[in-house]
C-alpha cells in the first residue's frame, strides 16, 4: 500500500462522535457508561490506525464497535475470575488454593451484605474483640489454650518471631532454611522480625546435641527455637531431624519457647487416605510447642489466613505486639475461617470441606464421572480415552505424594493451542498435557461446575 493509499484509508476512519452516535453503541453506553465507552472507541480507532500504517484496510464501522465492545468486556470483567481446575492439583496455588465450603461461602455473603458483630459484644453492648468467636473454635479444634488469626502464615511467623525474639537469637536447623513459592525465604522473614538467625546442624542431618551446644556456646542471648516445615520439597536418604517433643525438652531446659511453623495446617490425618502422614496442629500443640503457626488456605481448606495457636501467655505477647494490627485478618476471611473451623468442630470436615472431599474421593467415583464425560465428548466428535493417572495435593503440602486417579485424555492436533482455547473460554478451563494428549482430572472439578460447556467452547 502506497503512502497515499494509507493516508486515504486513515481519513476514512470515522470520528469518535460518529461511532458514539450509532444505534449499536447505545447498549454499550447504558452498560458501561459514556466515558468508558468513549475510551474503548478511541482505543479501537488507535488499533485500526496502527493496522492501516502496517498495510491494513479501513475496517467497517460495525467492526470498530465490535472491537470496542470486546475491550469493554475485558476491562470490566470481574477479577479474579472463576476457573475450572481440571489439573488434578488439589491445592493449586496459582488458582487460588482451597475452594471454600458452602457454609464458608454463605458466611462470607452474610458478613458482606450488612453489619456484623465483628468488634461488638452483643451481651454487654460494648466494644468486643475481633478474634473472640474464631479463637474459641480454634482452641477447641486444636487443643490450644489461645489462638490468634492474621492475614497469612508468613505474617503469623513474622509476628511470632517479632513478639518473642526481636533483637535476640533464634535456633533453626540448616535443613529448614527453605524458600517456598513467591520467593518467600525463612531467613529473610527472621531478619525482618529483628531476630538473629543461629544455624545448627547441616543441610541433611541435625542432632539434639547441635541445639544443646548452640544454646551453651552462643555469643548472643537465644530467645526461641524455630522448627520450619519443609513445605514443597523433601530431603531423603541420609537424614536426621530432631523430633518436636525433643525440641520442647531442649527449650524447657533453657526456659525458651519452641515456635513450630507447620505451614500446611493439617487438622486431619492424611495417612488414612494412603498419603504420607502430615504433622497435624493437634500433635504440635500436644507436644508442647509454645506457638504453632499454620495456614488457613492449604490443608485446612479455608480462606487465606495465618493462625497462631499455643500457650496463653505466648499468644498474648503476639496479640499485644504492634504488628498484630498491621497483619490482622479482614471480616470476610474471618467469617469464612470461622465456618471452616466449625466443620472440624462438628466432625464433618471430610464431607463439607472441598479439599478433603477431593482427597477422599475414590478412584471408582472418579472413573464413573470420567466415563460420563468421555461419552459426552465422543458424541461431539472428540477422540477420547479414560486412562490411569495421578493427582497431587499441591500447595506446598505433602511433596511427592500422589493419589491414584482416572484421566479423560483427548487426542487433538495441537495440545498447546487447545489448552489456550480452553483458557480463553467462558468458563476458562485449566488442564494439562500428558503423553502429547490433553488430559482432565475430575478429582479437582467440582460436581456443579460446567466442565463440558467449557470443553465444547474450547
Amino acid at each position: 500500500m502506497s503512502a497515499s493509499d494509507r493516508s486515504d484509508a486513515l481519513r476514512r476512519l470515522p470520528s469518535v462522535d460518529r461511532l458514539l452516535a450509532r444505534p449499536e453503541t447505545a447498549p454499550l453506553v447504558d452498560t458501561h457508561g459514556r466515558s468508558l465507552t468513549t475510551d474503548a472507541i478511541r482505543a479501537a480507532l488507535d488499533s485500526a490506525r496502527a493496522a492501516i500504517r502496517n498495510g491494513g484496510e479501513t475496517p467497517p464501522e460495525a467492526e470498530l464497535i465490535d472491537r470496542a465492545s470486546e475491550l469493554l468486556r475485558g476491562w470490566t470483567r470481574s477479577r479474579p475470575r472463576p476457573v475450572i481446575n481440571a489439573t488434578g492439583v488439589i491445592i493449586h496455588t496459582n488458582l487460588g488454593r482451597a475452594p471454600l465450603s458452602k457454609a464458608a461461602r454463605d458466611a462470607v455473603e452474610a458478613a458482606a451484605a450488612g453489619y456484623s458483630d465483628l468488634e461488638y459484644d452483643l451481651q454487654s453492648g460494648e466494644r468486643g474483640h475481633r478474634m473472640a468467636a474464631v479463637e474459641d473454635i480454634a482452641c477447641r479444634v486444636t487443643g490450644a489454650e489461645a489462638a490468634l488469626v492474621v492475614n497469612n502464615n508468613a505474617g503469623a511467623v513474622l509476628l511470632a518471631l517479632s513478639a518473642l525474639a526481636a533483637g535476640k537469637g533464634v535456633l533453626i536447623s540448616r535443613g529448614q532454611l527453605v524458600e517456598i513459592g513467591g520467593g518467600f525465604r525463612v531467613p529473610d522473614v527472621m531478619a525482618q522480625s529483628g531476630a538473629r538467625l543461629i544455624e545448627v546442624g547441616t543441610t541433611n542431618r541435625t542432632h539434639r546435641r547441635d541445639y544443646e551446644t548452640a544454646l551453651v556456646t552462643s555469643s548472643v542471648e537465644v530467645a526461641a527455637i524455630l522448627r520450619a516445615h519443609s513445605s514443597n520439597f523433601r530431603v531423603i536418604g541420609f537424614t536426621t531431624e530432631v523430633p518436636l517433643n525433643e525440641l520442647v525438652e531442649i527449650g524447657n531446659w533453657r526456659g525458651i519457647p519452641v515456635i513450630d511453623d507447620l505451614g500446611s495446617g493439617a487438622l486431619l490425618d492424611t495417612a488414612q487416605y494412603g498419603l504420607m502422614h502430615e504433622p497435624t496442629v493437634q500433635e504440635s500443640v500436644a507436644a508442647g510447642a509454645a506457638l504453632v503457626c499454620f495456614s488457613g488456605d492449604k490443608l485446612l481448606g479455608g480462606p487465606q489466613a495465618g493462625i497462631i495457636a499455643g500457650g496463653r501467655d505466648w499468644v498474648e505477647r503476639c496479640k499485644t505486639h504492634p504488628l498484630a494490627r498491621a497483619l490482622r485478618i479482614d471480616k470476610l476471611d474471618l467469617a469464612a475461617l470461622s465456618a471452616t473451623l466449625m466443620h472440624y468442630l462438628k466432625g464433618e470436615a471430610e464431607r463439607e470441606v472441598p479439599v478433603w472431599r477431593m482427597i477422599g474421593t475414590s478412584v471408582e467415583e472418579i472413573e464413573r464421572r470420567a466415563q460420563v464425560l468421555a461419552d459426552a465428548l465422543r458424541q461431539t466428535g472428540y477422540e477420547v480415552e479414560v486412562i490411569r493417572g495421578q493427582s497431587t495435593v499441591g500447595g506446598g503440602s505433602l511433596p511427592g505424594e500422589t493419589l491414584p486417579t482416572r484421566l479423560v485424555a483427548l487426542t487433538v492436533d495441537s495440545p498447546d493451542a487447545f489448552l489456550a482455547k480452553l483458557r480463553a473460554g467462558d468458563p476458562p478451563v485449566v488442564a494439562r498435557i500428558e503423553a502429547d494428549r490433553v488430559v482432565f482430572d475430575l478429582r479437582t472439578v467440582l460436581e456443579d461446575e460446567p466442565l463440558l460447556k467449557g470443553l465444547l467452547v474450547g
